[in-house]
């Protein structure tokens, strides 16, 4: 297992946010490395780091990200693919992945990765698919044997900016019966709207396989309109620029009138998740508009307005954070309790894709798990 992770207790409780069971959308295998996993891959390949170090290699990839600008913040992510081209390298990664999401209390986790990126040492997209998934199931085993217990689904990733989206939409469709849950397109959103990919997403919605898109993070509603229209997406990978469809008018200093454009409207209504993830959003200046601390995230506006918000950690190791973090960050911003934290997860739970089932199955394993904090 890796390292215990820092703990967290709501103010003015005994209550752990460590402990409370947690579910998690929006982690990306590329963005979730242990530092010293890392180092020992790059040297069995011979991949140069910025450094052989594990603390200081955390403490780069943090301050690289920390750029206010998604492409620079995207470009840390070629030593994170540098060391995952073998099947070696997805397994190991994959399987400490599961373990550290355990660790932090997550019960059920959906990991996204672009297999298309793990091809540069001739592993086939079928190849790192499996590979990732022998890694998952070790990762779950090991967790099993800490007396813990834990699911994964795999997303498995376009990018956008690339031309195999239809080739990957066909890949995730042929392991669905093996790990895959969901279809996603990531990467560079402004200049590559989710219409270029519009032949993915017509095959996914034939093959009624769910889909989740990266909108409203480094692009506006246009992205988000794209998502919905051409993606038929389920949920918005960030999404946080709905918020540039609320306005907000104050009369007499005292009443506020707040009207939600016709997007905003449209997901409020139909319950669309929104993968909000704040120390993410703040990094890559998603947030610009609103301004650069965590109480200036729109995050609470649209949790009071009935969005069906949940919490999540996009890259890990570039945030240097857990879930556990993300929602102390929250809580302290924004003062929330324990029930608005049982109501983020509540909405991870309904959002997550899995049959009706095993998501009502997963509700009830969150109502017990809070109810005993």
């Amino acid at each position: 297992m890796n390292t215990t992770p820092s703990r967290y207790l709501l103010p003015g409780t005994t209550t752990s946010i460590n402990d409370l069971p947690k579910v998690s959308l929006h982690d990306h295998l590329d963005g979730g490395l242990r530092p010293a996993t890392m180092i020992e891959l790059a040297d069995s390949i011979g991949l140069d780091l910025p450094t052989t170090d594990a603390a200081e290699l955390g403490t780069w990839f943090a301050k690289q990200a920390d750029s206010g600008s998604l492409v620079d913040y995207l470009k840390t992510f070629e030593f994170t693919t540098g060391v995952m081209q073998t099947r070696e390298g997805l397994t190991r990664v994959a399987r400490d992945f599961v373990e550290d999401l355990a660790a932090d209390g997550v019960i059920y986790g959906e990991v996204r990765w672009a297999p298309e990126q793990h091809l540069a040492r001739g592993l086939t997209l079928d190849e790192a698919v499996e590979a990732v998934q022998e890694g998952i199931e070790a990762g779950i085993e090991s967790v099993a044997g800490e007396g813990s217990h834990i699911r994964i689904g795999q997303l498995i990733t376009a990018m956008r900016h690339a031309d195999r989206g239809l080739e990957v939409a066909e890949l995730a469709v042929r392991h669905r019966g093996n790990g895959v849950v969901g279809f996603d397109i990531a990467g560079a959103e402004l200049g590559f709207p989710a219409r270029n990919q519009r032949a993915a997403f017509d095959y996914l919605a034939q093959e009624f396989l769910p889909v989740t898109v990266h909108a409203g993070e480094a692009d506006g509603l246009d992205s988000i309109r794209g998502a919905l229209f051409d993606g038929r997406a389920l949920r918005l990978g960030h999404g946080v620029r709905l918020a540039e469809d609320v306005t907000i008018e104050r009369v007499d200093g005292e009443n506020t009138f707040v009207t939600l454009g016709p997007v905003a409207q449209w997901v409020r209504d139909r319950e669309i998740a929104l993968e909000l993830s704040p120390s993410s959003n703040l990094q890559t200046g998603a947030i610009s508009a609103w301004g650069d601390e965590m109480i200036d995230h729109p995050f609470d506006l649209l949790y009071q307005l009935g969005f069906r918000v949940t919490v999540n950690t996009d890259n890990r190791l570039m945030s240097k954070t857990t879930l556990t973090r993300e929602l102390a960050l929250l809580t302290d911003a924004f003062g929330y309790d324990a029930d608005d934290l049982e109501v983020f997860q509540l909405n991870a739970a309904a959002a997550c894709f899995l049959p009706l089932e095993d998501r009502e199955a997963l509700t009830d394993a969150i109502i017990a798990g809070f109810a005993q904090a």
